[in-house]
């Protein structure tokens, strides 16, 4: 059963990677997309905004499906669809306005199906590990960002059409998914004719806090994607060419504090671990916000990287946790489609937030925002608590007994 769990791991962290470049290969060529298709300005905003509110969708459709289907069906088959739809929005021309509203929209469900299953797989696999795993996951999510990012660089670097760029990546990855997804293991399933779960009044009041602290996270995170470029030329009066830095260093620095980000939490216990990330992120927003100039900025993102870094991972796994201490089998793979569903709300208010706040008052003053809201999070660290009784003390031994049948078998 232990060789079940490392292939299941294996598999599931190659998932994450192939969905973070893809993900990075389609925001960050949104310029080149725009001008394939001939989108105006105005209209661009809609396009980017239906993206994420589909696929909260798709993730609500998938709390639905799971009480049907094992969340690995669910990934098995949403990734290759986010996929391919990645390489339609590479496809059409000028003028073809339709095809792109088509591939975003396949694109934004699938991708609501694909976050969701992929994080039910990553707790169940946590919980039967008996310690914790999700950074890892989230870790090799960030590298994929990274190499997905790099390539959109290079395609544009080369002036290649997108489909030039997407296609080796989709013809390397697809079949790579479809290979691994013969490996995924899902937890034990709920019991026949279970009606509890996540879904009902009570379990929604469980989760409350847990969904306030996604959204912030993603409100700060989305102010770095959108608004650390214009920050440091504007306000910090750096080159254009040293604006393009912040990201990238926002990045490695969260690849960074994922990568060693579980053994914090097997040491420390995951609430100190909130605790910690929120203030060095509140710290980072701080340092933004009073710099003096563009290198005590950058100074200020890379906190951010390490402070942000850890409280999506361990909302997942803390939601999945409760869920499933307090509603039994099925309970955590409700929760988490229903939280997740929260990171895209935070991704939709946080860049508009920063921008009015901009127009109206001062972008540094902005940058006070999501560090207060990242601050509301020490409030609600007592609820990523494990109770010791169910999850180990951090012990190390695989709890087998949470182990369902490998997705080959179903």
């Amino acid at each position: 059963m232990t060789d079940v769990l490392r292939r299941g791991r294996a598999s599931l962290a190659f998932a994450f990677f192939a969905q973070g470049a893809a993900f990075a290969l389609l925001v960050t060529r949104i310029p080149a997309v725009q001008d394939r298709y001939g989108v105006s300005d105005a209209l661009l905003p809609v396009f980017l905004a239906a993206v994420p509110v589909l696929a909260g969708a798709g993730s609500v459709a998938t709390e639905r499906l799971v009480k049907r289907v094992r969340p690995s069906r669910v990934l098995r088959w949403s990734q290759p669809v986010v996929l391919l739809a990645l390489l339609g929005a590479g496809a059409g021309g000028s003028g073809q306005v339709a095809v792109l509203a088509v591939a975003l929209g396949v694109f934004g469900l699938a991708v609501g199906a694909l976050d969701a299953s992929m994080n039910m797989l990553g707790v169940s696999l946590q919980r039967s590990y008996g310690r914790s795993i999700m950074l890892g996951f989230h870790a090799v999510y960030s590298l994929g960002g990274i190499v997905g990012a790099s390539l959109a660089w290079a395609g544009a670097h080369w002036q290649l059409a997108l489909w030039v760029s997407y296609l080796p990546v989709v013809a390397v990855l697809l079949p790579a998914v479809l290979l691994g997804s013969r490996w995924y293991v899902d937890g034990e399933p709920a019991p026949e004719g279970d009606a509890r779960g996540a879904g009902g009044g009570a379990g929604f009041k469980l989760l409350l806090p847990l969904c306030l602290v996604m959204t912030f996270a993603y409100i700060g995170d989305s102010t770095v994607s959108n608004w650390s470029a214009k920050y440091l030329k504007d306000v910090l009066g750096g080159s254009e060419q040293l604006a393009t830095v912040p990201y990238n260093v926002y990045m490695v620095t969260t690849l960074a504090g994922r990568a060693v980000g579980d053994l914090g939490v097997r040491r420390f216990g995951a609430v100190a671990v909130v605790r910690l990330g929120s203030l060095v992120a509140a710290g980072g927003f701080a340092v933004v916000a009073l710099a003096s100039g563009p290198w005590v900025g950058m100074l200020g993102f890379t906190l951010l990287g390490l402070g942000l870094c850890v409280l999506v991972p361990q909302t997942f796994a803390a939601a999945g946790r409760r869920a499933f201490e307090q509603h039994g089998p099925g309970a955590s793979d409700a929760a988490i489609a229903r939280l997740n569903i929260f990171n895209y709300v935070g991704f939709l208010i946080g860049s508009p937030l920063v921008g009015a706040l901009g127009d109206a008052w001062s972008y540094r003053g902005a940058m006070l925002v999501p560090m207060v809201l990242v601050l509301v999070t020490l409030g609600y660290a007592r609820s990523f608590a494990a109770q010791p009784d169910r999850y180990g003390g951090g012990h190390e031994r695989p709890r087998t007994a949470d182990v369902g049948r490998g997705s080959n078998g179903l």
